[in-house]
């Protein structure tokens, strides 16, 4: 049995495997994972896994566990081996789609990482974290803008307003503006979407194949699924936990 732990920018994700079998998926909001559960001994951070009571105490004694994510190098967990988010990602679109050939597209709270996958093996990459205008925290500010949950927003992808801005920060006064200028919401939801696609499709060309498996927390808009399809001409897949992808390829590696 493995547990693998992918701590995320705005989610601490856990997946339980046997094998190649999930047995068990949770989360916690990151920032709540670390001050009920974390703490400072001498200079170095640990985590109470046994408090959370999300793994029996056998469980933890006789599994394997292997931590990835935005956190993987801040704290101390006896015996947790490290692994590269890439190489985890990888792996857990690999496991969950059955694909061999494709191109990942992650986009998580922070940052975007698109891979090449040829013959279930990671061949090249190119990462995005220094800019949040093209992740999940983007699509949160704009959802507040225009006072619509994410998951009203995530359902709008026809006749997008066009949205020029580059920065995320522009972007919300560039909305504002489309907003004043007495647009539908429907069609701004869909303006949105459609500024993260174009956003990606630099690095989406970088990478050429048929299909895109598209995970992490983004991975439940539906409309940008749709967009990416409908701008790229290329299958998009959605494996069945896009963002416990990280955890069960964290957990699904020798």
């Amino acid at each position: 049995m493995k547990i693998g732990i992918d701590l995320g920018s705005r989610k601490a994700k856990f997946a339980v495997l046997a094998g190649d079998r999930v047995i068990r998926l949770a989360d916690y909001d990151t920032i709540t994972f670390y001050k009920r559960f974390g703490r400072l001994v001498g200079e170095e951070l640990t985590l109470d896994l046994a408090g959370t009571g999300l793994f029996a105490a056998e469980e933890l004694k006789a599994a394997a566990i292997q931590v990835t994510g935005y956190g993987r190098n801040s704290l101390g967990l006896k015996g947790a081996k490290v692994i590269s988010e890439i190489r985890a990602h990888v792996a857990g679109a690999v496991l969950q789609t059955g694909r061999r050939d494709f191109t990942m597209l992650d986009m998580g709270g922070q940052d975007t990482k698109v891979a090449q996958v040829q013959g279930g093996r990671l061949t090249d990459f190119v990462m995005n974290d220094k800019c949040a205008a093209s992740s999940g925290r983007y699509l949160e500010n704009m959802a507040a803008v225009l006072e619509v949950s994410l998951e009203e927003l995530s359902s709008h992808w026809e006749e997008p307003v066009k949205l020029d801005a580059t920065c995320g920060i522009f972007g919300e006064s560039e909305l504002i503006g489309q907003i004043l200028r007495g647009h539908t919401i429907p069609r701004l939801c869909a303006g949105v979407n459609m500024t993260l696609v174009r956003r990606v499709l630099p690095l989406l060309h970088r990478f050429p194949s048929a299909t895109i498996v598209l995970t992490g927390g983004v991975a439940l808009n539906g409309a940008l699924m749709k967009l990416l399809a409908q701008e790229t001409g290329r299958e998009v897949v959605v494996p069945t936990h896009p963002q416990h992808n990280g955890a069960i390829g964290c957990a699904a590696l020798e």
